[in-house]
């Protein structure tokens, strides 16, 4: 939908769009997302699935204030919610999208992947693999591991940039929801981390891990390395 709304987040912390045209969309495993004609995909706003939304009528204030229709969107594992408020709808339209077959990985990216798994160890002391691509309701985490102070969920690139760190945020915020799973913390490794990635990696308590390719596919030559 593209409609001009407003919108109210509050739960861990508490945030507000103003009045706006945006693009709203409800997925079909019950997350909500608000994205503006800006900012690349990632939206302004969201709540993750599992999530219930519930359409209602504005009262009296809000029809005076110009809204149509008010959205309450209730996260199921916690208290926070997003409220959204519409005062005019230019587009709707619904469309099934079917199964998707997920996301296909270039040559490096899986290979890492592979070459990590069987090399766990790189972690550090304490780690043992439980799985790859460990299916969330948003994506597959790369890696999701046991390590010595609980799990662990690894995010491989190739190239370790912000969007990274960004979507293992995503990740671990639903992971950390499985009280099966919690307390799980995040590895963000990459043949090359970009600085202002590791900075905002070391922020939320991720750790950086860079990974030599070559070495661990056995075809570095050591002795003709310069340093």
């Amino acid at each position: 939908m593209i409609a001009t709304c407003s919108v109210n987040y509050s739960g861990r912390l508490n945030a507000q769009l103003p009045m706006a045209k945006r693009l709203l969309m409800v997925k079909a495993d019950g997350g909500v997302l608000i994205h503006s004609d800006g900012g690349s995909y990632k939206p302004l706003n969201w709540m993750s699935p599992p999530a219930r939304m519930k359409v209602s009528e504005p009262d009296e204030q809000q029809s005076e204030a110009g809204i149509t229709e008010v959205w309450t969107v209730s996260a199921e594992k916690s208290d926070d919610t997003l409220r959204i408020l519409i005062a005019e709808v230019e587009h709707d339209s619904s469309h099934e999208l079917g199964v998707d077959p997920g996301l296909i990985k270039d040559g490096v990216e899986s290979d890492l992947q592979r070459l990590l798994a069987e090399q766990i160890e790189r972690l550090g002391d304490g780690h043992s693999l439980i799985r790859r691509e460990h299916p969330t309701p948003i994506g597959p985490v790369d890696i999701l591991a046991k390590g010595p102070s609980g799990h662990v969920a690894v995010e491989l690139k190739r190239r370790g940039d912000i969007d990274g760190v960004e979507q293992l945020t995503r990740y671990l915020d639903l992971l950390n929801r499985d009280p099966l799973l919690a307390p799980v913390e995040g590895i963000f490794a990459a043949q090359q981390i970009k600085p202002q990635a590791r900075t905002l990696a070391e922020d939320r308590g991720i750790r950086c891990v860079v990974l030599d390719y070559d070495e661990m596919r056995g075809v570095d030559d050591a002795e003709s390395r310069l340093f």
